[in-house]
């Protein structure tokens, strides 16, 4: 069945006018193979990325509890561990797959996450734990950038939608990590009252890290063993070559058992037209392992992309800052307040986190609607959903019992899902496919480097007052802002 046509996000003076040419034939092929049985199967294996980086960035702060009754350290030290590997694989992950490919590093990164993950649960004390944390991020910070390349690259313009509805895998991620630390850390730790917290009276934070490091391992070898995952057509055609593109592309179609009369001939066809409208050389992606800057300065060639690149780094660093220096602490917020209303155990504390993983499922769907609705598209409900998510953190300020304060977090959680969905989905729409992974890590490396930066500030901020809250929703509802002043709009458009 073929899927309706949409015109081009760029024009040819946007980006290389041979890429923009060649991209073109490709995205003409795929979409006229249409979405079949090859994309639903990238769709979910593309989405054990998405869950990796859901659950492991939210470890160290449901264990943060139980391991500083074990360890005797100051909190935020973990996370900034967890950050620190977190940015250094959205840097050499991101930009590295657009040098030596999509493949390798799509299939390396949860490996790395669940080989490490599985280690750290037998952590003998808190430099050990903290240090493999730390490399469990550096394939977790890859997830992101290098799935959204992948997806973008193999679906068809009309189902671009999906790559926002894969957020779901992020709130499932939730749900699953909240559903098994809720009767772990509450029946396998240590009582808040004790002064000594031995090893063996507080396994569950372990068993936490045992079960997911399993899990990520068994969706690694997924990966690897049952899904042969193609290499990007339009990353091929980048460093010249053709044949191999084409080759894909009737990959694909035999795969969804239908056809496609794409030709190596179509491709030089355009590329010789393109070359005679335009004087200018064509770039070459990279032909050797070597990084350089020419994918960096390609984001950066043209007035409306550098405004966009810049506002798109802008976005996700006020956000990455904002929502870790809320998320890294929200189970110990919960717990501190809960205290003040005489229900701060650890049982109530982690039923809570269930509640606000199961109200954040939703979210997927509702922003997979939304991004296609004319006239609100992506930055529309990027903007509005982040308005909401600020609205709902300053409104838990207010919160006079557990119970409300609950409630106004459901509300923080549902809308916060709302935007990340879009914002995972929006940049790598964006970004032209010849320079997506650097695009992707930059955005990435600027929520990173904030997240790094957030329990910096948490060391000297008071955690017992209102004041981080209030920070944080501020700075999210400014990126809301800026969203809108975004030049291009992915609705309706096919992605080069």
């Amino acid at each position: 069945m073929l899927s309706e046509k949409r015109d081009d996000l760029y024009d040819n003076t946007t980006v290389d006018p041979v890429y923009h040419a060649k991209a073109r034939v490709l995205n003409t092929a795929i979409q006229d193979i249409g979405m079949g049985r090859y994309q639903y199967y990238l769709f979910v294996c593309a989405g054990f990325g998405w869950f990796a980086d859901s659950v492991w960035p939210l470890i160290t702060g449901l264990i943060l509890a139980p391991v500083i009754a074990e360890f005797k350290f100051n909190g935020p030290f973990l996370s900034f561990a967890a950050n620190v590997g977190l940015l250094i694989g959205a840097i050499v992950w991101g930009v590295g797959s657009d040098v030596w490919g999509r493949k390798w590093s799509f299939n390396v990164t949860l490996l790395i996450a669940g080989v490490f993950g599985l280690s750290a649960g037998g952590s003998p004390n808190f430099i050990t734990l903290a240090s493999l944390l730390a490399v469990v991020g550096v394939g977790v910070g890859g997830n992101m950038p290098v799935d959204s390349a992948v997806f973008l690259d193999l679906i068809p313009a009309s189902h671009q939608y999906l790559l926002t509805v894969m957020s779901l895998f992020w709130s499932l991620g939730q749900l699953l990590i909240s559903l098994l630390a809720w009767p772990l850390i509450a029946n396998f730790s240590c009582s808040p009252s004790a002064s000594i917290c031995s090893r063996a009276d507080n396994m569950g934070w372990r068993y936490l890290l045992f079960i997911l490091g399993a899990l990520t391992l068994i969706l690694s070898f997924i990966r690897f063993f049952a899904f042969n995952l193609l290499e990007s057509p339009r990353f091929l055609v980048g460093i010249g070559k053709d044949q191999g593109a084409v080759d894909v592309i009737h990959q694909i179609a035999a795969y969804n058992s239908t056809t496609t009369t794409l030709s190596v001939e179509d491709l030089i066809c355009v590329e010789k037209r393109a070359t005679e409208d335009s004087s200018a050389m064509r770039p070459m992606l990279s032909k050797t392992s070597i990084f350089t800057s020419a994918h960096v300065n390609a984001l950066f060639a043209t007035r409306k992309m550098a405004i966009s690149t810049s506002l798109l780094i802008t976005v996700w660093g006020i956000i990455g800052l904002a929502s870790t220096l809320y998320n890294s602490f929200l189970p110990f917020l919960l717990a501190s307040r809960g205290a003040q209303f005489n229900d701060g155990s650890l049982y109530l504390t982690y039923r809570n986190q269930v509640i606000l993983s199961v109200v954040g499922v939703p979210g997927a769907f509702l922003a997979g609607w939304a991004v296609e609705v004319p006239y609100l598209g992506r930055k529309g409900t990027l903007a509005i959903s982040s308005g909401l998510t600020g609205a709902f953190l300053f409104a838990s300020t207010t919160a006079r019992s557990s119970k409300q304060l609950l409630g106004w977090n459901c509300g923080y959680v549902f809308f916060s899902n709302i935007m990340y969905g879009v914002l995972y989905a929006i940049s790598p729409e964006t970004f032209p496919a010849k320079d997506r992974g650097t695009g992707n890590a930059l955005v990435s490396t600027a929520t990173r480097v904030f997240g790094v930066i957030a329990p910096v500030i948490a060391l000297y901020a008071n955690l017992e007052t209102s004041v981080p809250v209030y920070i944080s929703g501020a700075l999210i509802i400014f990126a809301g802002l800026l969203a809108l002043l975004l030049p291009f709009e992915p609705r309706g458009k096919a992605s080069m």
